[in-house]
């Protein structure tokens, strides 16, 4: 039997990482889409309120990341 991962890589961003990714794409840390501080994914890295996640994600085109800001 094959085995499939459905769940996208999630990684916690540290506060330069985040720097560096708000200043990529030019936007305030508010305007990132948002996950919840209770979502599964968000538990398991112990992300709190005002972190953001990464999240890597691979198609056929090729590999791209994303970003979630974390809310209560």
């Amino acid at each position: 039997m094959a085995a499939f991962n459905l769940i996208s890589e999630h990684s916690l961003l540290s506060a330069s990482e985040t720097k560096k990714v708000l200043n990529k794409f030019g936007v305030q840390v508010e305007k990132l889409p948002k996950i919840q501080e209770n979502d599964p994914q968000a538990i398991a890295l112990n992300a709190k309120a005002g972190s953001v996640i990464e999240i890597s994600r691979e198609d056929p085109t090729g590999k791209y990341s994303c970003y979630r800001y974390v809310i209560k």
